[in-house]
This record gives C-alpha cells, structure tokens and sequence, in this order.
C-alpha cells in the first residue's frame, strides 16, 4: 500500500516543467527509480559555490539547508560540471545529489573540482500526479507527461541554423543568441531550439530574448538530458511542434548542440541523420583554442561528411586565432560577440544556396 503525505515546496526545479507542479503536493513512498521521474528532497546543507537551482521562471534562485524542493531524476556526463546517473534503486529516506542547475537528481560519479561537490538532498518520496479530474489514487508524475510527442519522420522543411561546439563552455549560446537577433533584425521569423544537453531553460531563454518567436528544448520533449539513441526522434519531434500549423510557424530555426561533437549527450547521432542535415543551411561551430578547429573540421570533413559555414568562439577572440582558421583551415572566422554582423551574414549566403538547391526564391 502506498503511503501518501502532503508537502509543501519551497522551490520546484526548472526540469520538471512538464509535470506542472504547484508549490503543495502529494508524495508517495513508492519511488521509481528511473530518468524523468520528478521526486521531492530536502536539501541537506549549505554551500558557497554552485548554489542555485534554476526555478519554473527561468531565474536562478539560492538553495539553503532545510529547502524542500523538486527535481527530476537524470544522468548527467559533463566534461566540466558533475557526472552522475540514477540509482539503481532509491527509496525514502536515501540520500542524493543535484547534479544541475536544472534540478536533475542523481548519484554523482565524478566531480569537477572547480565547482566542488554536488548539494546532497535526502529522499522525501515520490511526487504523485493526479491527471484526471477526480483521481484518488496518484501515480509518480514524469517530465514526459505533457511532452511534445518524439517522432520517427519528420513534416516540414524548415531551415536550419546548426550551432555546435568543441566542447562545453565554446560560445555556442552567445553564438545563437546572436544569430537570433541577427536574423530577427533582418525581419525573419526566428524559431530556437536547443536539441542535447541537460535540462535547462537558461539558453533558450536568451534567444528568447533576442528575438526568437518560440523556444523548445529537449526537456519539453519529455528528456531530463540526452543521450545517444534518443536524440534523432526528440529533434524531429520538435521540428514538427514548432513548425505545425497551431505552432509558431517559423522561416528559420536556429538550433543549438549543447555539449561537444565528441561528447556524450547524442551529438553524432544528429550529425549523422540526413533529414536532419539536409535542413541545415549553415554549420557553425564554436571553439576554444586552434587545436579544436582544426579537429572539428577534421571531424566535420571526414566523419560526418558536413561542412563548416563559420567558426566562431574564443579561437576567434584576436586576430592569433582568427587568422590561423582563414589561412590555414580556410574558413571564416567571426566572431559572435564582435562581429555579430558578419556571422549573420556568412548564415545569410548558406540560406540563399539552401533555396536555390530548392528552387525556391529568396
């Protein structure tokens, strides 16, 4: 028999979005210890580093010793951040840590040491969903509950903007950011979407800001971080939400990778599938240092069979970097923060060659 108790949150993580929570709910000391399943905890102590979590707002709000909050189960694999997965098992009780600012909950593996150790939270039990008006008996609610619907084809053609990176922290955000504005201030309807990762809202947020008429992210598909096998279906599913016709009907999309090209959150999978690249009107990829550019065209060219568009990112801060990728590599270097103008333009040439693959004007 499950044991059921009202609580009230003191704070509800930005992943758990889907499950559309109120600050008081019911819990269950039955748990179902699997990814996308959204628990309370109660945060166990104080911290001065990486101490806030990511609210329902999209604002970064203080997690304190004390605070009950909820979260969602979740894997996480960040090169610069905490590596963590769901337990095998969890019950009430348990003790387990906040491995985002999302508010993914898991069993951390590895830490970076820049950021020290992960908020440790104890179990307080599942959250119960009550879908239907009159439900009695609640069952645990999951982020896939109201979720955009993955799918196997997809039904438009849309194009692309393609933003991927080296690695985490390239200036893939800033880049899209700017290309929104950019292609906004041009007078297109700009759609944005952010297709791997962990969860969340902060990046769409500012190209939401910039100008985009509709963000989606793989969270909205029901997916707390992303992974190899998963990718493909959740971007073609939120292509077709975006693009449908109650949806925001966007000209163009600009479409962020969050993590590396060599990562672990299903990056080469999108790379690989040709619906998908053949929407691509541009390929840009943000990176730090001249080593990851010359990889990552290597990558791009011999791999994946895709070409840069631009680099953009810190290799392209001064002119040191920015001249070995024209000269050497032969492939523009802009600069997302300086030269917004000139990344929008080099996507501009790709989206006029995209139509007239088409035939269609511009």
């Amino acid at each position: 028999m499950v044991v059921t108790t009202r609580i009230r949150l003191d704070r509800i993580a930005s992943s758990t979005r889907n499950a559309n929570l109120s600050n008081d709910i019911i819990i269950g000391d039955e748990i179902v210890a699997g990814e996308g399943y959204v628990l309370a905890v109660r945060i166990l102590e104080e911290k001065a580093t990486y101490n806030s979590m990511e609210d329902l707002g999209g604002r970064l709000v203080q997690l304190r010793a004390g605070d009950v909050m909820a979260g969602t189960l979740g894997n996480r694999r960040a090169l610069r951040g905490y590596a963590g997965e769901v337990p095998s098992t969890i019950a009430v009780g348990d003790t387990i840590e906040v491995l985002n600012l999302g508010g993914i909950l898991g069993r951390c593996t590895s830490v970076n040491p820049e950021i020290g150790p992960p908020f440790k939270a104890e179990v307080l039990g599942a959250v119960l969903s009550f879908p239907e008006l009159g439900d009695r008996v609640g069952r645990p609610a999951h982020i896939r509950d109201h979720a955009v619907p993955v799918a196997e084809a997809l039904t438009t053609e849309v194009p692309v903007v393609f933003v991927a990176g080296t690695c985490m922290h390239a200036g893939k955000t800033v880049a899209a950011t700017e290309l929104v504005r950019g292609l906004s201030r041009a007078g297109m309807r700009v759609g944005a979407l952010k297709l791997t990762g962990v969860s969340l809202m902060r990046d769409t947020m500012a190209m939401m800001d910039a100008g985009a008429v509709a963000a989606l992210t793989f969270n909205d598909a029901g997916a707390a971080s992303t992974r190899a096998g998963m990718t493909v279906p959740v971007a073609r599913g939120l292509i077709n939400r975006m693009t449908e016709p109650l949806g925001a009907r966007p000209e163009i999309i600009v479409a962020e990778l969050g993590d590396g090209i060599l990562g672990e959150y299903g990056v080469q999978d999108i790379l690989r599938a040709k619906d998908l690249t053949d929407l691509a009107v541009a390929w840009v990829m943000a990176a730090p240092d001249p080593v990851a550019c010359w990889g990552a065209k290597e990558l791009m060219e011999h791999e994946y069979h895709l070409p840069i568009t631009a680099i953009t990112g810190p290799a392209t801060d001064n002119a040191v970097g920015s001249d070995y990728i024209t000269a050497t590599l032969g492939l523009p270097a802009r600069n997302a923060r300086r030269d917004a103008a000139g990344l929008v333009a080099e996507v501009l040439k790709g989206l006029d060659a995209w139509r007239a693959g088409r035939g269609r004007s511009t």
